[in-house]
């Protein structure tokens, strides 16, 4: 019974959250809170959820001031020479701007949040894209992936959840699996270098001149203070210029009028190319070397684990805004700018301890393994690492990360723990997939990505999916070489 109720209850959320009838939050904590009544141990629900959330706290403290850390930086400007320069380096080769394209969308994924990310990546090559003629499937494709592969980082989301699913520690998950995501992201270099050649025989090669030739497309310039939503986490900053038609990446382009009402063509000056906006007020260029030195010391830190994540990024955060924005007020205000992002990450962390505390608390993950060990052929269990990592591509492509994370991932894991594979191995083979996951009609994010781009999600899909799917299998298979699944 317990079984049938576990795979039951499962099902359940992934419905509501798929055919957005609840909110993950609500049904992360309603569903679980009506199956344990539904077992009869409701009144253990208390104890269930309290212990939950002792062991997810550390999680939910990372990923706060992870998102609060990087919003602050990418407010400051220091990405902002990093964004020119590979513009730079484009010039008006078609090769050159899909290889940018790829190394843009990696370094902005650093702040954990796609919206953020396909924003600034658009922002700035758009209008490069579109004087070439190029291919602006080719754009999104390429960014998609790139973020898909970044998006493992612990603060991003799937390592997160991955870690608060089976109670590990994130670092555990992410930092061995470092070179064989490093092998994932050249796997994206080198299909960036291999389209953009594609793209240079179709289209040649342009002048910078002739790039910055007058355009047919307004213009219209707004500061990039606000990229919110996505997947629930990442940054936020308060906007200016507002309205549907305009973007929080620096830039936006629309077809209609121009923001003061009118139909006037603009040119597009060197200005245009630099894709986040150069006045906004949060810069602090004086402090640019300090922040870029704040950052290398923090991951280096992270990567050395010479303290837990979160204090790591708790210290760094508290720091940065010290630094950058000495004035009590200013320091509010940039807080504030991410605090939605922020409730919104946490809430889903801790609403996960109610559905993972049932899950395990009642017995029906330890039922529903034991029917899924019986279920896996018995040649395949100790490779259930291997069966994990195949699985994340179908899954996480049809299913939320927060239903496979934590509907699914605890079962293969109690399966694969049947059979002597550590849930650890479990983990780290679950994240392989996200490549292909951020082209995913679920992940909110994409559709920043294709509409800032022009790009019909049809033709996004066509395009995309097969690079995402080799992409996600290189993971897997130089994870497997290094012997970390």
């Amino acid at each position: 019974m317990l079984t049938i109720l576990g795979f039951v209850m499962i099902a359940t959320f992934l419905v509501l959250i798929m055919t957005k009838k609840m909110s993950p939050i609500a049904a992360l904590v309603l569903i679980p809170a009506l199956f344990c009544v539904l077992v009869g141990q409701g009144a253990k629900l208390g104890d269930y959820v309290i212990e939950g959330v002792g062991d997810l706290a550390p999680t939910a403290a990372m990923l706060m001031f992870a998102i609060v850390y990087f919003g602050v930086m990418i407010d400051v400007g220091l990405f902002d020479p990093i964004v020119r320069g590979i513009l730079r380096f484009c010039k008006a080769d078609p090769m050159r701007i899909v290889v940018g394209t790829a190394l843009l969308a990696s370094i902005v994924s650093l702040d954990g949040d796609g919206s953020t990310t396909f924003m600034i990546t658009v922002s700035a090559m758009y209008p490069l894209y579109k004087r070439l003629k190029m291919s602006l499937v080719v754009l999104t494709g390429v960014a998609a992936t790139a973020n898909g592969v970044m998006n493992t980082l612990p603060w991003g989301g799937p390592t997160a959840r991955a870690a608060t699913a089976l109670k590990v520690d994130a670092t555990d998950i992410f930092v061995p699996m470092i070179p064989a995501l490093a092998v994932g992201l050249l796997a994206v270099f080198l299909l960036s270098y291999v389209l953009g050649l594609r793209e240079r025989k179709r289209l040649g090669t342009l002048t910078l001149d002739e790039v910055l030739e007058p355009v047919t497309e307004t213009v219209t310039e707004t500061v990039l203070v606000e990229a919110g939503g996505g997947r629930g986490k990442g940054t936020a900053r308060t906007g200016s210029g507002g309205g549907a038609g305009s973007s929080a990446g620096g830039v936006s382009y629309d077809k209609g009028a121009d923001s003061k009402g009118s139909d006037a063509e603009e040119p597009a000056d060197d200005e245009e190319f630099k894709g986040l906006d150069p006045n906004r007020s949060t810069l602090r260029p004086r402090l640019y070397w300090f922040n870029a030195g704040l950052t290398l010391v923090l991951l280096t830190a992270m990567i050395m684990q010479l303290m837990p994540i979160p204090v790591l990024f708790l210290l760094g955060a508290a720091l940065a805004l010290t630094v950058n924005f000495p004035s009590m007020k200013d320091q509010r205000a940039r807080i504030a700018a991410h605090a939605d992002n922020v409730l919104n990450v946490s809430g889903m962390v801790f609403a996960a301890a109610v559905f993972t505390g049932v899950l395990t608390g009642t017995g029906m993950v330890e039922h529903m393994a034991d029917w899924l060990v019986g279920a896996v052929p018995e040649g395949m269990g100790p490779h259930m690492g291997i069966v994990t990592g195949l699985l994340s591509l179908p899954l996480t492509y049809f299913m939320s990360n927060d239903g496979f994370y934590f509907g699914v991932l605890p079962v293969l894991a109690e399966a694969g723990a049947a059979h002597g594979v550590s849930p650890l191995e479990v983990a780290r083979a679950s994240i392989v997939g996200q490549p292909l996951h951020m082209s995913s009609p679920l992940v909110p994010a994409v559709y920043v990505l294709v509409g800032m781009a022009k790009v019909e999600f049809g033709d996004h899909t066509r395009f995309t999916v097969k690079w995402a799917v080799l992409t996600s299998l290189v993971v897997l298979a130089a994870a497997i070489l290094f012997g970390t699944i």
